[in-house]
């Protein structure tokens, strides 16, 4: 069995249901159940012997240590995190606590188990840390794509508390001796993503006809990475990466936020026209941008792929086709988790946008 922290959330959500389907290795799933996370994306597993799911905080030290010391995972995969940068924003005490110390404590825990294993579960054991790119900083249009040797320069409190994890997580292997690996990922995408980020909003906001906010001019870059090759590389750095190592994982898609808005406009003038006959791009609005906005992230994966042998399966082409596609096949999923949580958050950091865009 493996213990899988953050699995309803988007990213790890999407790792559950590849490692069921691939695996005969039971999953112990541990989440909170925020916001963010959804028992729907994990409703074909409800029947599933394979899948444990268990509501609770990596923050709560006495649940974790009953959960390691009954059903004994040999590794453990933590997705478990704050990941929105404008959240992060409004309201940084949650990021610390959740990134920093409910990490620390996961540790802790962790190690306890590991401590008490014999040697040669101990040896076998892992504990893979799944972070981002953006603790590296922001790049310049002409600076070379971060690779694990950049230094740390996180600008926005989400950043800055995944760096500290990251830290924590590569302090407790060096200290300690906890066998870790981590993994910096870019830009997710695919099913399942929670529409308060870039590529499902504009989905569900174009079929909704409701403006499309685009932050200042739209030229921020981002690497765009599929999320089901983010699972299999994390399948693959958990399999065989070697400890204490960071692997950046990327799409090798850099574009720009307008580019993704445009081609999400296109896909859905081809697949779900207007009934007007007009594109959705002239629903396309600027947007005041946000504090601190980071201008470009690019991520060079070639340890991954000279080390490891990974690359990722898709293009930004059939990725983004696959992902508006779920889209549009799965409405009620999109409606159910529009709460009036989500609409009030939407409200709030779109306030600058006509009132269109902000429910």
């Amino acid at each position: 069995m493996i213990l899988v922290t953050g699995g309803a959330g988007f990213i790890g959500a999407n790792f559950v249901l590849d490692w069921i389907a691939r695996s005969s290795e039971a999953v112990l799933n541990l989440d909170k159940l925020t916001y963010a996370g959804n028992l729907e994306t994990l409703a074909s597993l409800k029947d599933n012997a394979g899948h444990l799911f268990v509501q609770g905080d990596i923050g709560d030290s006495e649940l974790v240590d009953t959960l390691l010391a009954e059903h004994k995972p040999r590794a453990v995969v933590n997705f478990a995190a704050e990941s929105h940068v404008d959240r992060s924003i409004h309201g940084p005490e949650d990021f610390v606590q959740t990134n920093v110390l409910g990490t620390f404590r996961l540790l802790e825990s962790v190690r306890g188990h590991w401590n008490a294993l014999p040697a040669d579960q101990k040896e076998t054991f892992r504990f893979l840390h799944v972070s981002t790119d953006e603790v590296y900083g922001s790049l310049s249009a002409s600076d070379p794509a971060f690779t694990e040797e950049n230094k740390y320069e996180p600008n926005s409190p989400y950043s800055a508390s995944k760096a500290a994890s990251d830290h924590l997580v590569r302090a407790w292997h060096h200290t300690y001796g906890l066998p870790v690996v981590t993994t910096n990922c870019s830009n997710n995408y695919g099913p399942f993503h929670f529409p308060e980020k870039l590529i499902p909003l504009m989905i569900v906001n174009a079929l909704a006809g409701k403006s499309l906010p685009v932050y200042g001019d739209g030229m921020q870059v981002r690497d765009w990475l599929y999320v089901k090759d983010h699972c299999s590389a994390i399948r693959r750095v958990l399999e065989a990466g070697r400890l204490g190592e960071t692997y950046n994982v990327g799409g090798w898609n850099e574009k720009p936020n307008i580019e993704i808005v445009n081609t999400v406009c296109a896909l859905l003038d081809e697949l779900r026209p207007r009934a007007d006959g007009k594109s959705y791009r002239e629903q396309i609005t600027y947007v005041t941008d946000r504090p601190g906005h980071d201008r470009r992230y690019a991520i060079d994966a070639r340890k991954l792929e000279r080390e490891l042998g990974w690359k990722p399966a898709e293009t930004f082409d059939t990725g983004i086709r696959k992902t508006v596609e779920w889209y549009l096949a799965n409405g009620e999923w999109v409606r159910n988790v529009q709460s009036g949580a989500y609409r009030d958050w939407v409200q709030k950091q779109y306030a600058g946008a006509p009132a269109e865009a902000q429910a």
